[in-house]
């Protein structure tokens, strides 16, 4: 699962940006000695499993003796250059749609600190490990005109990436950012990542929170994501289309808010 959730991660950069994965190079850091040379094999074997479903080939990579366990992947994509998709084309009016539920980096925090239950446990994996690639083709289908993965920036990160990029404001409802099952109680239980502390610190300036917002949700919107779901900036008549078509995909499928005129941050209703 390792494997597959890094493999997973690593095909999102060219999902993102409207492409197909072609080819794939293994990277990993293995500390020889440490651990059975078994796990390496498992590990490669789950990208191996996530690159094949993605439709693309493993042509070859690189490995390292090192003292932490790595593993990623460099991916090349195609696209055409008419359908590529950056963070930078959001427009006023869009409705914004995010397709994966936020909370993985607390239940990962849980999880190491053996306080998260198995279903809990097997729902993140899954999860983790689900590519992007069927919430990008149907996206493709629509006019999007601004997309990017959630990762290590949390929903608000990328957001303001996004933001920045279109100089726009995006206005996000909270009530209706999907969040994995127990993540809001695992955050007020103290279950936080040093990268969502550092975060909120980054974006502090640039985003404002109606005063019903508790900071347990604030973490939740900081958390950084391992394999996380797509940020969609669609046109506002595509929009419900969009969502409604995702949920073949087995996504969130969720329309968050919108594109707004103002300077380039986030706010949250």
């Amino acid at each position: 699962m390792f494997g597959q959730i890094a493999a997973a991660n690593a095909l999102s950069d060219i999902y993102a940006m409207g492409g197909r994965p072609l080819v794939a190079l293994n990277i990993i850091g293995f500390p020889y000695g440490k651990m059975p040379t078994e796990i390496m094999y498992q590990i490669l074997l789950g990208g191996h499993q996530k690159v094949t479903e993605a439709g693309a080939v493993i042509a070859g990579g690189h490995s390292i003796k090192d003292a932490e366990l790595k593993y990623g992947l460099a991916v090349t994509g195609l696209v055409k250059i008419d359908e590529i998709k950056t963070n930078a084309g959001a427009r006023i009016g869009d409705g914004v749609i995010l397709t994966k539920p936020l909370g993985t980096g607390i239940i990962s925090t849980a999880m190491k600190n053996n306080i998260a239950d198995k279903e809990l446990i097997d729902l993140v994996v899954r999860q983790m490990a689900a590519l992007n690639k069927h919430a990008a083709d149907v996206a493709r289908k629509y006019r999007c005109s601004a997309v990017t993965d959630v990762t290590g920036y949390g929903l608000v990160g990328h957001a303001l990436e996004m933001a920045e990029a279109s100089n726009v404001s995006i206005r996000l409802t909270t009530a209706e950012v999907p969040i994995i099952r127990g993540a809001i109680d695992l955050a007020e239980k103290g279950q936080l990542t040093g990268g969502g502390k550092d975060n909120i610190k980054f974006c502090e300036s640039k985003v404002s929170y109606a005063r019903k917002v508790r900071d347990s949700m604030i973490h939740v919107l900081h958390d950084p994501q391992t394999s996380g779901g797509l940020l969609i900036a669609v046109h506002p008549d595509d929009a419900p289309s969009l969502s409604r078509d995702l949920l073949g995909c087995d996504t969130a499928s969720t329309i968050i808010g919108e594109i707004a005129p103002g300077p380039a941050g986030i706010v949250f209703e």
